[in-house]
């Protein structure tokens, strides 16, 4: 960074001073806490962190130094519910990701429903299913049930990737068709009541960590279908 670009010394002072007060904000938001998902806490913690990479950006622009301290990141990590606290409606939110593993699998049972449904039209589905992923998926998808693809998912060519479901709360439940054009469009982060993710990452993250047995000896923790529950 150029000198002219440098902050002064009175700035880094400032921003030392502004993580001081977010501290004691923070500290305050602590002892004032109404239960493990306290807004006020929330906050002051977001506050906090902001000031802190403040401070440590114009500490390292103006002298050339870093702080020991980093803020744990809270990607992943929910807000705080900000939903009704009776809610007379809810929304389950489902994402489930898969590759198509073996096509020619995929194929053959696309193949097969479309030729039970009495589809005959040599360039019809049935046909298209032959060759084409969108057709033959399109079958699949609208012969069977999201559940029934998921416990199915190898006979069908698929591999699975990660899911999440959410489940929000609304003060009461939309108009038919109201949100059919933008499904996911005002999916609300603070109006979920619990969110249940499971991915092959948490998998691995229980592969790396040894079970130690009441006989002080250490054994590999089985692999278990992780599910995060917020």
């Amino acid at each position: 960074m150029s000198d002219a670009a440098q902050p002064t010394a009175a700035e880094v002072r400032a921003a030392a001073e502004a993580v001081k007060a977010a501290l004691d904000r923070h500290l305050a938001a602590v002892e004032r806490r109404t239960g493990d998902d306290d807004k006020a806490v929330y906050e002051a913690f977001n506050a906090l962190a902001a000031a802190a990479e403040e401070y440590d950006e114009l500490l390292y622009d103006r002298y050339d130094e870093v702080t020991p301290f980093e803020i744990p990141g809270a990607d992943g990590a929910l807000p705080p519910y900000a939903g009704p606290d009776e809610p007379h409606a809810l929304s389950l939110l489902i994402r489930r990701d898969y590759a198509v593993a073996e096509p020619q699998r995929l194929f053959a049972q696309a193949r097969r429903v479309a030729e039970l449904d009495g589809e005959a039209d040599p360039t019809g589905t049935a046909a298209r299913a032959d060759v084409s992923p969108l057709a033959a998926l399109g079958v699949l998808f609208g012969e069977y049930e999201p559940d029934e693809i998921a416990s199915r998912h190898k006979e069908f060519g698929l591999e699975e990737g990660d899911s999440t479901l959410w489940v929000t709360a609304a003060e009461e439940l939309p108009e038919p068709g109201e949100w059919l054009n933008a499904p996911f469009e005002h999916a609300d982060p603070e109006r979920i009541v619990c969110r249940f993710d499971v991915s092959s990452v948490f998998d691995e993250q229980e592969d790396d960590h040894e079970d130690e047995h009441d006989d002080g000896t250490y054994g590999v923790a089985a692999p278990t279908a992780a599910v995060d529950g917020s």
